[in-house]
């Protein structure tokens, strides 16, 4: 028999159930934008937008804030119960958000939720390092964010057809809470937090992966340390920084496209929202190219310019994408820009997070957790932004909008080219790589 035939496959069911994973983390954490919108929830809790807009940010306030430590509890006590329990606290929080009355209840459920899911894509960096082989690392990223995106894409149209059917934006929660929980259980039962602890792998299987040994759990103490290497890493800042810019620019199509679709090309409100799902959708093409981009860069380049090219060259295409954008006159010139933006952005994104499994170690999680922090924080002040420039741009404001994007965009793409995947950030850290050399 070939090892082809004789190889367990236990680490492609992982990848399935953590892509099912972050599938019904963008479900939970939008739905809630299409819940506010609905007949239903304003009949009953008759907010106005102000605390609306308070609830909706309320989440990625404490998602941001609860990056680094959600990842060093993954590092510490294991991805799989960790992250078993980030699927089950926010289903619950879902689940309760369905059941609360007042103004003060819901800030406090998405306060919670966003808490509890601030961990899981750390922590799936940290098991797709433990479970992937370098050479298939970006990939697997990937893929796994795939299923956020799928989820993401939609969650708008699950909710309002729930919505709709159930009558109630409470049942709606429900149903979303209790699938979370599903899919916790079965988290819980496919995943081990390192292959050595699989029943179910076999040796050739061990090989393929690479046959990682046993690694301590990063201790508080370590913890810490961590923290000042982070600090110090010239490599993990120019990542970071890029996420934040990169963030900043793609932030402006989820959050202000749909809007200026109706206010300067005066498509219906439920048009725009159909071609923001066509801008997206190019964005899971973008995520399945950019795994084998990078893969193939890295075993053509090597790990360091294997990692730079797809995120380099990405962010440099989008910004040509969104300096076209002013003189895009008509709607479908605009929204392929936008789609460009959008496939190129994600493009990059298996090796911005593969870099994280590269240089993590036993802190893997952890430093995926700084660098989606600062990502976050570039999100949140994109959406700020753009109004402010606007504002202040006059007339010629909507130009003034996309050429810094697209300057923010350049900036990502210069601030990355020291970054180094190959040097670690814990250097006494005497842990083997749980990957094959090229």
């Amino acid at each position: 028999m070939t090892a082809t035939q004789t190889t367990s496959n236990i680490r492609h069911r992982i990848l399935w159930v953590t892509m099912l994973m972050a599938f019904i983390l963008y479900l939970d954490r939008i739905c809630m934008g299409e819940i506010v919108k609905s007949v239903s929830f304003n009949a009953e809790l008759g907010l106005n937008k102000e605390q609306i807009g308070e609830i909706l940010g309320a989440f990625f306030f404490t998602y941001a804030l609860f990056q680094v430590p959600a990842g060093w509890a993954s590092d510490r006590f294991g991805a799989r119960p960790m992250l078993t329990l980030y699927i089950v606290l926010w289903s619950v929080f879902t689940l309760a958000t369905g059941v609360v009355s007042t103004f003060a209840g819901l800030m406090a459920m998405r306060l919670l939720c966003g808490a509890a899911e601030a961990g899981a894509y750390p922590t799936s960096m940290a098991l797709i390092r433990k479970w992937v082989p370098l050479e298939g690392r970006a990939r697997a990223c990937g893929l796994v964010s795939l299923g956020g995106r799928i989820g993401g894409t939609l969650a708008p149209f699950l909710t309002i057809w729930l919505v709709v059917s159930l009558g109630n934006w409470r049942t709606t929660l429900w149903i979303d809470g209790v699938v979370g929980l599903f899919i916790g259980v079965l988290f819980w039962r496919t995943v081990r937090s390192s292959p050595h602890e699989h029943p179910r792998v076999n040796t050739e299987e061990l090989r393929l992966i690479g046959h990682p040994e046993t690694e301590k759990p990063l201790t508080g103490a370590e913890f810490r340390r961590a923290l000042v290497s982070f600090a110090k890493s010239k490599s993990l800042w120019c990542n970071s920084v890029s996420q934040a810019l990169q963030n900043l620019g793609w932030g402006f199509l989820i959050t202000w496209l749909p809007t200026y679709l109706v206010e300067e090309h005066h498509v219906e409100q439920v048009d725009g929202g159909i071609l923001l799902t066509y801008v997206l959708a190019f964005g899971m093409l973008g995520q399945i190219a950019g795994g084998y981009f990078c893969d193939w860069a890295t075993n053509r380049f090597g790990l360091r310019w294997g990692r730079l090219l797809p995120m380099t060259s990405s962010m440099f295409v989008c910004a040509a994408a969104y300096f076209c954008c002013p003189f895009a006159h008509y709607t479908w010139m605009l929204v392929t820009c936008c789609a460009v933006v959008s496939f190129c952005t994600d493009l990059a994104n298996p090796a911005l997070w593969a870099f994280m499994g590269d240089v993590g170690g036993r802190a893997t999680a952890a430093a995926g957790g700084w660098g989606n922090m600062w990502g976050n924080f570039g999100a949140s002040a994109g959406a700020l932004l753009v109004p402010w420039l606007l504002k202040v741009g006059g007339g010629d404001g909507k130009t003034l909008v996309f050429f810094t994007l697209g300057g923010a965009f350049i900036l990502a793409g210069i601030i990355l080219l020291p970054m180094d995947a190959t040097k670690k950030l814990l250097p006494d850290d005497d842990t083997l790589s749980c990957a094959k050399p090229l």
